[in-house]
């Protein structure tokens, strides 16, 4: 009997490790909510790390070395009895092959964040329903994680998350809370992010992901030369979108996030490439254009 519960317990501890997807670290910040109960948000934060990485997101068994390293900081502005106002600092990371370094492929701020929350309240989540909204923003952001995760190692691998990703935008129209709506803050919420994925007219924003990652940064450990010429030509893909429409949110999100390491990337570069490259990262991103001039610099 003993062996058999021991057994049970092995298999129930196998079938947990096997149903993880991430490697997502979950912080959240109440310094600015005077009286703040700091137990109830460690509770909250403990919740919601159960959440994200003891459910099954994903539709392919990742292996442990294949899950995806992330993290969501959700730093608490505002609040009005059960209801905050807050924001969420969103990075993905992914390994590079053959080497010890790890690119930083999203990493940007979500300022719209509105959520109702009663201490010991359970973190429900269905898809295809909109039980709790600080479940749904977590959603969202996780298939956003595997759609942009798996566009980088596959041409358009992210479409059946970025479809996911969607509906949780489509489900939220009528919500009262805000960042999902096409007149909210402009054109940089969440609606607007995927509208700039989804859109077939910017398309080639897939092709930049794959094209960076997989043929340009996971080559450059055996032949940096082929490499960076991948990348740069991955940034002329950015160049057209940009010549389409300037200033899309998911132009600013991308730029913002590879900036430094396509500074750091073409200091290596031929007298030609630093050339390319500062041409075009000063056409797609105007308001930093001078930062690009350490290219020139001599590592």
């Amino acid at each position: 009997m003993k062996k058999i519960i021991i057994s049970l317990l092995f298999l129930t501890f196998v079938l947990q490790v096997l149903s993880q997807d991430f490697r997502c670290s979950i912080s959240i910040s109440a310094q600015r909510i005077s009286g703040t109960n700091t137990e109830k948000f460690n509770g909250l934060q403990q919740e919601l790390y159960k959440f994200v990485n003891d459910r099954k997101w994903c539709q392919y068994t990742l292996k442990m070395d294949e899950r995806l390293e992330c993290s969501i900081l959700i730093t608490l502005d505002k609040q009005t009895g059960d209801v905050y106002r807050a924001n969420m600092t969103i990075q993905l990371q992914r390994p590079v092959y053959k080497s010890n370094y790890k690119t930083t492929v999203l990493n940007f701020l979500d300022k719209d964040v509105q959520f109702n929350y009663v201490d010991g309240d359970p973190l429900e989540y269905a898809e295809g329903s909109n039980i709790s909204q600080l479940t749904s923003l977590v959603a969202f952001y996780l298939n956003l994680f595997l759609a942009v995760d798996f566009d980088t190692f596959a041409l358009n691998g992210g479409i059946p998350y970025f479809s996911k990703c969607q509906e949780i935008i489509n489900l939220n129209q009528s919500a009262v809370e805000i960042g999902w709506k096409v007149f909210e803050s402009g054109q940089n919420n969440r609606y607007w992010l995927m509208e700039n994925f989804t859109n077939p007219a910017y398309s080639k924003f897939h092709d930049f992901l794959y094209q960076y990652h997989r043929l340009g940064l996971d080559v450059m450990a055996e032949t940096p030369e082929v490499g960076r010429a991948a990348i740069l030509e991955s940034l002329r893909l950015l160049q057209q979108v940009n010549q389409q429409r300037t200033a899309l949110y998911l132009m600013t999100i991308i730029v913002q996030t590879k900036q430094q390491e396509i500074i750091n990337i073409f200091k290596e570069g031929t007298p030609s490439e630093k050339q390319q490259v500062i041409q075009i990262m000063k056409q797609i991103d105007p308001s930093n254009s001078t930062k690009y001039d350490a290219i020139n610099q001599q590592n």
